[in-house]
């Protein structure tokens, strides 16, 4: 077995309006995520789900997971082939679907990485990290929805 990583957070319900789940449109969905030494994260469900559209929500947190995970292991391997990357910012978009009797799931998600590469730096080879990082990355490895990518490569 490999070696192993361990990780803590705490979710701690911030919602209650003064009569906590009394009903369903009574209680706030807002929460705060922790971790020892790190700030916290100001969370919330979807605003379609009665949530604070001005706080994160799990599934915007989930596609961040994804696509924050694929941009260290993208930067690694372009680190070790040679590929000097100068810019890097990803849009990402994820669809989830509802579904009455489990609730719901995502579908699919697809990055879109857009990347800056130092003159001289192999364009070719820098599409094909992405393949790699992607088959590396924990999180695309973890999920079971697909995770699709459309970088753009550009030289600076």
């Amino acid at each position: 077995m490999g070696k192993q990583h361990h990780y803590a957070v705490a979710v701690e319900w911030t919602g209650n309006r003064g009569t906590g789940t009394s009903g369903y449109r009574k209680y706030g969905r807002d929460h705060r995520i922790s971790a020892d030494g790190n700030p916290d994260i100001p969370g919330s469900s979807d605003p379609s789900f009665l949530g604070d559209p001005a706080r994160w929500n799990p599934e915007e947190l989930l596609l961040a997971s994804a696509a924050a995970c694929h941009k260290l292991w993208y930067l690694h391997l372009c680190a070790d082939a040679g590929v000097i990357v100068t810019a890097y910012r990803d849009e990402a978009i994820a669809t989830m679907e509802e579904d009455k009797d489990s609730g719901g799931r995502f579908t699919s998600a697809t990055l879109r990485p857009h990347v800056t590469i130092a003159a001289g730096s192999d364009a070719a080879l820098a599409m094909r990290l992405h393949h790699d990082a992607n088959r590396k990355c924990y999180v695309a490895n973890s999920v079971n929805f697909p995770i699709h990518h459309e970088p753009v490569i550009e030289t600076a």
